[in-house]
């Protein structure tokens, strides 16, 4: 708890969880402040199981490591590198399938340039959209990024990034800086008769 800086519950819409007591508010107030440990230790088993399940999946495609200027359907993506970086915008579309699943795995680290961002189409949604990262992922000034980055080390943000997903870190810190975070679920496919 104590490693939680500069985070605010004037700047959040629901609680902030430690497992110490150690949050101070980040100079504000911790009135939003939850110390549990159990759930602490149940949300990092459950990362570690959505990272090694990602990282397991079978790779359908071996691609670019820049993905700006790319249009992919769902699949399961890597590169020959081992990296990912989007400059400009990476379009992912669903194909008419709000189910459609879209895994990014890399085994070092996801770079993207200033005011990049992923646009989904065509039904694709945030929360099936995944980044597995073998290390770190650093977000340029003001990308807008669609989905849930789960990597091994650590996330930076460079600044007035807008993330439509979650972002988890295993081994560090997820470091924001005047970052907009919204968490969306997925909407239920209507079956076709």
């Amino acid at each position: 708890g104590a490693s939680i800086t500069g985070l605010t519950c004037d700047e959040v819409t629901g609680t902030i969880y430690d497992n110490n007591g150690g949050y101070t508010g980040g100079g504000g107030s911790a009135t939003c402040l939850v110390t549990n440990d159990d759930l602490l230790n149940t949300a990092k088993i459950d990362l570690t199981t959505a990272y090694d399940d990602a990282a397991g999946r079978t790779t359908t495609s071996t691609i670019d490591t820049e993905l700006g200027g790319t249009t992919l359907t769902d699949g399961v993506y890597d590169s020959a590198a081992g990296t990912f970086g989007i400059t400009g915008t990476l379009t992912l579309d669903g194909g008419g399938d709000a189910d459609s699943v879209f895994i990014f795995k890399m085994a070092s680290t996801l770079i993207t340039a200033s005011s990049s961002q992923v646009v989904l189409t065509n039904g694709a949604q945030a929360c099936n959209v995944y980044w597995q990262v073998g290390s770190s992922a650093t977000l340029g000034t003001s990308t807008t990024l669609e989905g849930n980055i789960l990597a091994l080390t650590s996330i930076s943000d460079s600044g007035g990034s807008t993330v439509n997903g979650r972002l988890l870190a295993r081994n560090g810190a997820v470091t924001l800086n005047n970052t907009t975070i919204e968490v969306s679920t997925c909407a239920v496919a209507t079956p076709t008769p």
